[in-house]
């Protein structure tokens, strides 16, 4: 089934450190913008790529869809000061209904076979965010102090892809401006609707690249996902 996916791609990542926009920052000698969106590029189900941009930044985004030979972008938006507002805007550019993901643009390592089962979910169930469980002993605290501890058991890490069927997704993003709402995703603004949103597990090296740290486990995913490719093209050839 295909889908459209926007990837909001206007911040400034401060927690890098980098002093630019840290999806310019290479893993492998490629830009992280690259590695994501060519997940998106070569796949046959993928329709086209919404992307959010800084203004000052759109010049250099084209001329690096060229230099990688990236082809689905179907348009580059003005992203907003906030998630949201850049979401916002690629909705409006969206040209027909279905179904639509968000997707963190800093996040190169999300597998295709999450990205099926998204798409699957969220056509039948309007709904689905990609997740995995918590692994470690959770504890909720006040002030640095601990209050009770949570059952892991029922607490999911959310990641992006987010899908939702076009409808849906609009909906809750007009009614969020409506009330002068900021939502920390997608989902909480579906949430708010009243809406059903359905957890597909997802995988742990589905990482945001946020800091320095993440940059070192990406060039190790990377390294990880080159060996695979070579192995799958070896038993292709025999």
């Amino acid at each position: 089934m295909e889908y459209t996916v926007m990837l909001p791609a206007a911040g400034s990542g401060k927690r890098m450190g980098a002093g630019f926009n840290k999806l310019f920052l290479e893993i492998g000698e490629t830009p992280i913008l690259i590695h994501t969106l060519r997940v998106f590029d070569s796949d046959p189900d993928c329709a086209g790529i919404l992307l959010a941009v800084k203004p000052e930044e759109r010049g250099q985004i084209q001329d690096m869809l060229g230099q990688f030979g990236i082809t689905k972008v179907k348009a580059l938006v003005d992203g907003g000061e906030e998630r949201q507002h850049s979401v916002a805007s690629c909705i409006e550019a969206h040209e027909g209904a279905g179904v639509v993901l968000v997707h963190d643009a800093a996040r190169p390592f999300i597998r295709r076979d999450v990205i099926r089962k998204l798409v699957d979910m969220a056509s039948a169930k309007g709904a689905a965010i990609a997740g995995v469980k918590a692994k470690d002993t959770m504890k909720m605290a006040r002030n640095g102090v601990v209050e009770k501890t949570v059952n892991r058991e029922a607490l999911y890490i959310i990641q992006t892809p987010q899908a939702f069927r076009y409808e849906v997704l609009h909906e809750a993003t007009k009614k969020a401006e409506e009330d002068g709402f900021l939502g920390t995703d997608e989902s909480m603004l579906v949430e708010r609707l009243g809406h059903p949103v359905h957890i597909v597990e997802s995988t742990y090296d589905n990482v945001k690249m946020t800091t320095q740290e993440d940059l070192v486990f990406g060039e190790v995913l990377l390294k990880r996902k080159q060996e695979e490719d070579l192995d799958d093209a070896d038993r292709t050839r025999l």
